[in-house]
């Protein structure tokens, strides 16, 4: 389940819950703000998980790329030494070689940059999402905390 989905549960809770009189607090229902909670702890890893997928997607990009220039500078070896038996062009092939080379390097090091740059903005939006689920659940946590009266007597047994 997509963790924003379930930020936007825990909104819905929050919103939906009723509100303590004289005060900015509410009343939330525990078992459902619990069952949140779980699924929380549940989505977030699958999160983790996808990010792991960008990168492995990201180096999967990269060994494609390198494959490329490899391929490509194989080539224009080979096409160089070709062209350099003919005396009247081998200056120009030899030039040529090396213009293939220094594209396939330059092509090889954008890909590696752009997947780096989108696997850092992709982590960056994860942690914000993850920075902003938690400070909404401890918010949540803390409120409930605050709004509960000192002497609360809920959780002890009659004696």
């Amino acid at each position: 389940m997509d963790i924003l989905h379930l930020v936007d549960r825990l909104e819905e809770i929050l919103n939906q819950s009723r509100p303590f009189p004289f005060t900015h607090n509410v009343i939330v229902d525990e078992d459902k703000m619990l069952d949140l909670i779980d699924q929380m702890r549940v989505a977030i890893p699958e999160e983790v998980k996808k990010a792991q997928q960008v990168l492995a997607q990201r180096d999967r990009i990269l060994a494609q790329a390198q494959e490329e220039a490899n391929r490509t500078l194989a080539i224009a070896r080979e096409k160089s030494e070709q062209l350099v038996e003919r005396d009247s062009i081998a200056q120009a092939s030899q030039s040529r070689a090396e213009q293939v080379v220094v594209q396939a390097r330059a092509e090889a090091e954008r890909l590696r940059r752009e997947a780096d740059d989108y696997v850092v903005n992709t982590l960056m939006r994860l942690e914000a999402d993850l920075d902003r689920s938690l400070t909404q659940v401890r918010n949540g946590i803390h409120s409930l905390q605050v709004d509960r009266p000192k002497g609360d007597t809920d959780t002890q047994k009659p004696g």
